[in-house]
């Protein structure tokens, strides 16, 4: 009986994970994809303009720190002008912020 309780949870927190990383591709898809890209490269027309950076570069990935990365998607970013280039994401629980970078992390080569 324990052994199916414990198939039982660990099914559930599967699920859990699971439906956590389809929100945050969902959420990426319709929030982030317009300037960086579906694939996360950043070679669309508007994020060419901004210079986004391209998240399947390996050194990309490794320079982009997880905390940088949420203040990012939070606050949004300013270019060195202090002209807004990224607007802050709203309607975003802490999870969904955190679920969101886990994503981000996927698009590396």
């Amino acid at each position: 009986m324990k052994k199916l309780l414990v198939i039982g949870i660990a099914t559930m927190a599967f699920a859990a994970l699971s439906a956590r990383a389809d929100d945050a591709k969902t959420t990426y898809e319709n929030a982030c994809a317009k300037c960086h890209g579906a694939d996360g490269k950043g070679d669309t027309k508007i994020g060419q303009k901004l210079g986004v950076k391209d998240f399947t570069d390996a050194k990309v990935q490794a320079d982009l720190k997880d905390d940088a990365a949420i203040k990012a998607i939070k606050e949004g970013v300013k270019n060195a002008d202090g002209k807004t280039v990224m607007k802050p994401s709203e309607g975003l629980s802490d999870g969904d912020v955190t679920a969101l970078v886990a994503y981000l992390r996927t698009l590396k080569k």
